[in-house]
């Protein structure tokens, strides 16, 4: 009879090959998820290891594969930004899940409050020590020298969204923001609306700068004008900025927002103004998450796919951690039509 003990104490290594009856190299491949050994065979070691209840020793699993089976999302944006933005808060969430179906553990890093340049180094520090494997980043602006310091450490980094030029070595997953603008601008057109004005997104992140640039085309081929205004993403921003439009073009009739919650913003300022949606003017988001649902009217949006920016930016990561090369992403996007245009 084979103890399940290794001789009193816990289930060891040795105890887990002897009642597989395989080598103890064996049950180390399958452990460290090895391709090079047989169905049959992890089959076997998988059946021993929840039979006897072993657990691996990660600390010494760390030292021999020099990896920690973490893996960081760094997000730098201020906290409040953080909890209020669905795009962020569902992205955490999604990658989470893709990992769940893992070994691995997600470790969110944000910069704070302030952003102030210790918390900033202690970030860097965390990540640049080993005591992750690699790094998800999101949310990014153009004056940020994260990108590039993870880089020149050494550290396997995938972007979430295509960088800004700064950072082009950087692989990314991101979706095709110049052609779900047009889409969304198109739209408004094909319903008679001709003083269409947007509200851009910030100008130091390619999301905010490749919007813009959907918008402005589609108008550009149809002959009619441009009108923008610029936010940072948020609720506030855009209400501020229909505030500024109606002011300036005040028989202004669709606004496309770069985000839901901008054209949320959009909605509030127009409901103040007296303006109907969609009779006087039609209103359409980009991101359709929850937000788009639950405003009054409901949100026409862009919907980005970010379940599968999620699955890729994983598959990425992992491959990058395995010092592999790979091919960045960009997906496609839809639009949603609901009661707002």
């Amino acid at each position: 009879m084979v103890s399940t003990t290794g001789g009193g104490g816990a289930p060891t290594l040795e105890t887990v090959a002897a009642y597989a009856g395989v080598s103890r190299a064996t049950v180390s491949r399958v452990i460290n998820n090895s391709p090079k050994v047989s169905p049959e065979v992890r089959e076997a070691v998988e059946a021993a290891i929840d039979e006897l209840g072993y657990v691996p020793n990660r600390a010494a699993r760390t030292l021999v594969t020099r990896r920690t089976d973490s893996l960081a999302m760094i997000i730098p944006e201020p906290d409040a930004f953080f909890f209020a933005d669905p795009y962020l808060t569902t992205m955490v969430t999604e990658v989470n899940r893709v990992l769940d179906a893992t070994e691995l553990q997600l470790v969110l890093v944000m910069q704070g409050q302030s952003g102030a340049m210790p918390a900033r180094g202690r970030m860097e520090r965390y990540v640049t020590s080993g005591h992750v494997d690699g790094v998800i980043l999101v949310s990014v602006h153009e004056a940020n020298p994260l990108p590039g310091i993870l880089v020149g450490a050494g550290v396997p980094v995938v972007h979430g969204g295509r960088p800004t030029a700064a950072h082009s070595s950087v692989p990314y997953v991101d979706v095709d923001n110049v052609y779900g603008a047009r889409q969304a601008t198109e739209h408004l057109l094909s319903l008679g609306r001709r003083r269409i004005a947007t509200i851009a997104g910030p100008q130091d992140m390619t999301a905010g700068q490749d919007r813009l640039a959907g918008y402005r085309q589609a108008l550009a081929e149809a002959g009619f004008a441009t009108r923008a205004a610029h936010g940072d993403f948020t609720e506030r921003s855009g209400f501020e900025a229909a505030c500024a439009l109606l002011e300036a073009e005040p028989k202004l009739d669709a606004i496309f927002g770069a985000s839901d919650l901008m054209a949320r913003g959009a909605l509030r300022a127009l409901r103040e103004a007296g303006r109907r949606v969609p009779e006087d003017v039609a209103v359409v988001g980009f991101d359709d998450l929850g937000v788009a649902q639950a405003t009054d009217p409901p949100l026409s949006s862009v919907r980005q796919p970010i379940e599968q920016v999620a699955r890729d930016l994983v598959r990425l990561l992992l491959a990058r951690v395995d010092g592999a090369a790979v091919q960045s992403l960009t997906l496609p996007t839809t639009l949603t039509l609901r009661a707002s245009a």
